[in-house]
């Protein structure tokens, strides 16, 4: 790599590691990044997994750091999400790129109806209470979120934050830790599948991983410090940058 191009890649990760945090869709920049340096598809996606892993631990620390965290709850979260993922991704080891854009313009469309849906409007006033059924329920559904985070993990984060709000009502700054707890658990497998097969460039993966740590931490206190405002326009900016790439209104990577 150039150094031109380690510069391009460290940049991408900062931006796409408070995004991740934030709201979610940071991948939605560091695949077509890692494509950009050279990168097949199928290696780009398994390469990302160093960054994000190293993502969320960062916004962890970060979130543990102001006191908003809920180990139990989001452990188990990630055993389901963590056998989903494994799913997803030897699904996604040599899948064809149009499938692939195919699920994320299925994901980027949902996003947009959530955002102007705005489900959380159901708790404004009080939080519902978090009871053993809807801990059940947001299990079973997080190990569907696993298999399409093992699969492609590009916004993720917005899916994750829309299960856990429709389903157990808590505040996005509480949404926001169980996120990053658990794509970070479910994202170690799923990179160990991606590395088995051969799919991981660590050279690089640690370059974005660089840039994702400090993008997490950077995120995780504006999270907290801003408030669900500044995460509500994370989520808007978020789904209308993956709308105006999906319609090519942004540059094409080479």
């Amino acid at each position: 790599m150039s150094i031109p191009q380690i510069f391009i890649v460290i940049i991408v990760g900062i931006v796409a590691g408070i995004f991740n945090t934030l709201a979610g869709g940071g991948s939605l920049l560091s695949l077509p990044a890692l494509i950009f340096v050279g990168l097949p598809s199928a290696m780009a996606n398994g390469t990302n997994r160093v960054a994000i892993l190293m993502n969320s631990v960062t916004a962890v620390a970060g979130f543990k750091q102001h006191g908003v965290a809920d180990f139990k709850f989001s452990l188990a979260l990630s055993v389901p999400a963590t056998a989903g993922a494994i799913v997803g991704a030897r699904l996604a080891i040599g899948i064809a790129d149009t499938l692939f854009q195919k699920v994320l313009a299925v994901i980027m469309l949902l996003s947009v109806a959530l955002i102007f849906w705005n489900p959380t409007r159901r708790f404004q006033g009080g939080q519902a209470v978090l009871n053993s059924r809807r801990r059940l329920l947001a299990m079973i559904a997080f190990f569907f979120v696993g298999i399409y985070g093992g699969f492609v993990q590009a916004a993720v984060g917005l899916l994750i934050i829309a299960t856990l709000v429709l389903i157990t009502g808590l505040d996005l700054v509480q949404t926001n830790s169980h996120k990053m707890f658990v794509v970070g658990v479910y994202t170690l497998a799923a990179l160990a599948t991606f590395a088995l097969s051969g799919q991981v460039n660590w050279g690089i993966g640690l370059i974005l991983a660089l840039g994702n740590g400090i993008g997490g931490w950077i995120g995780s206190h504006w999270a907290v410090t801003k408030g669900e405002k500044w995460i509500r326009i994370a989520l808007a900016v978020a789904v209308v940058a993956m709308a105006a790439r999906l319609l090519g209104l942004f540059p094409s990577w080479p």
